[in-house]
């Protein structure tokens, strides 16, 4: 699950010019997100396993990371030449981006094997609604009855979902749904823990070291399970793991934080919703994944749901 490194900086309200293009911006991150479940999927159709994936998904992307990562410490430095980060600091950005980056997609790459791209997509959804949960339980702050209807209205929609396509594929839909769910869970922890890690070190720098770190556990871990020659792959798939590395990480990453920085987090989290009608496109047009009303009724609970959770929390 990806984790899409946002600011935390308080903005501006944008200029009426940039409303548009940063929707837009948005929107196109928020699509391009969405086209890594369909990634995955093909690279399993080209026999590329999931660790496999993941390391040239590291390869090709923490490189970028790094730089921008740099260039972020750099800038920080030259306009404040005192400012530094501390070994303490450095190492929770490596263990929180250890979750972010490495369980909760291991978990969600793994996850892909079992379900269609369109379920593992809406299970990725409900991150935010364990953000809340999670906080509130922290906190020993209650939800408010909206609250709590919208996040049942949401999983309701997903269990439409599980049921059709549990009727369809049988139990493997239960394994793969439990590591996505395990997945989603695991990138809301990442984003409780990484938030004031950003704020004290800025989003650039943290996702730097939190990529870096994730990408030297996973090629350690293709080290002691794959041997070097599991590396060399076939053209189209090796095309996959350029787009899985760049389309599907890098690019919206960057997208949706300039969106961020333009029309604010709120209106860039509504405009991200697409996300999941993206994925259900592409899973039908380029996998051939099933699609009945069933599937429809459950997307649209789900995506209302959320909605309506993020809205009703926020004027909580």
């Amino acid at each position: 699950m990806e984790l899409d490194p946002v600011t935390s900086q308080t903005r501006k309200q944008p200029k009426s010019t940039n409303v548009v293009l940063g929707y837009a911006i948005g929107a196109l991150g928020a699509a391009f997100f969405a086209t890594k479940g369909i990634v995955i999927k093909l690279a399993l159709i080209e026999g590329v396993g999931v660790v496999t994936t993941l390391t040239w998904r590291m390869i090709i992307a923490v490189p970028i990371f790094a730089i921008v990562g740099w260039l972020g410490f750099t800038d920080r430095k030259r306009k404040d030449p005192n400012f530094q980060i501390s070994p303490v600091a450095a190492l929770k950005a490596a263990g929180v981006g250890s979750i972010g980056y490495y369980l909760a997609s291991y978990l969600d790459f793994a996850g892909l094997e079992f379900i269609t791209a369109q379920l593992d997509r809406l299970i990725l959804m409900t991150s935010p609604i364990f953000v809340v949960l999670i906080s509130a339980a922290i906190n020993k702050s209650a939800l408010g009855l909206k609250t709590i209807a919208a996040l049942l209205f949401s999983y309701i929609g997903l269990a439409v979902i599980f049921w059709q396509d549990l009727a369809l594929d049988g139990a493997n839909v239960i394994t793969g749904s439990v590591l996505v769910l395990g997945a989603a869970f695991a990138y809301a922890i990442y984003q409780i823990l990484a938030k004031p890690l950003i704020d004290e070190m800025g989003a650039r720098l943290f996702t730097s070291i939190a990529m870096s770190a994730a990408g030297i556990i996973i090629m350690t871990q293709f080290s002691f399970t794959h041997q070097l020659s599991d590396l060399m792959v076939s053209e189209f798939a090796f095309i996959l793991m350029l787009a899985i590395g760049t389309v599907s990480t890098v690019f919206p990453a960057y997208m949706i934080a300039t969106s961020i920085g333009m029309i604010g987090p709120g209106p860039t989290a509504v405009v991200s919703n697409i996300s999941p009608i993206v994925t259900i496109v592409l899973a039908i047009t380029i996998l051939g994944e099933a699609f009945s009303i069933y599937h429809a009724l459950g997307a649209t609970m789900v995506l209302l749901g959320i909605m309506a959770f993020t809205r009703f929390k926020a004027q909580s």
